[in-house]
């Protein structure tokens, strides 16, 4: 299992129930990495989305205890382990982890592979994502140069299971 996140230099990753910050680029990357794939994530993270929709050319899985919850258009999983029932038909590497920090930090001990975007800012966040730097069993695998969008510097990490 991957998981790809958008995180700052305390691995915040949003505020309010939105992204900390938007850069075209990662947003780009997210979608070119995430299509034709299942996408996992809250019900709040799906209702960040515009209209509150599932994410086009993706089949997106949402956890919630809501037992009334319906989103047209993605499965709706109730438990952990309802959620690892549906996913057991799908092929690993072909699942991302996208959000929010409840979800993240139950399926971090699932996932092999972490796409990171490290932004070079700490903002004002108050939901975070586990910092991979000081867990043993990750390490850096892969990293892109540092790019700048109007006056933030990010990079594009890969981080592996060790």
């Amino acid at each position: 299992m991957n998981l790809i996140v958008n995180a700052d230099k305390n691995w915040g990753i949003g505020k309010n129930n939105e992204l900390l910050v938007h850069i075209p680029n990662d947003m780009k990357m997210f979608r070119e990495t995430t299509t034709g794939h299942v996408v996992v994530m809250g019900r709040k993270t799906l209702e960040s989305f515009p209209g509150g929709k599932p994410l086009p050319k993706r089949t997106n899985v949402v956890l919630t205890t809501d037992m009334e919850y319906e989103a047209k258009g993605a499965q709706i999983v109730h438990s952990k382990e309802e959620l690892m029932e549906f996913l057991a038909s799908y092929d690993e590497n072909d699942i991302y982890i996208i959000g929010g920090e409840s979800i993240y930090r139950m399926m971090l001990p699932y996932c092999k592979r972490a796409i990171v975007t490290k932004l070079d800012y700490a903002y004002d966040a108050d939901t975070f994502f586990p910092n991979l730097d000081e867990l043993e069993d990750w390490k850096v695998s892969a990293e892109s140069e540092e790019q700048t969008y109007f006056d933030v510097e990010y990079t594009f990490m890969e981080y592996t299971r060790r």
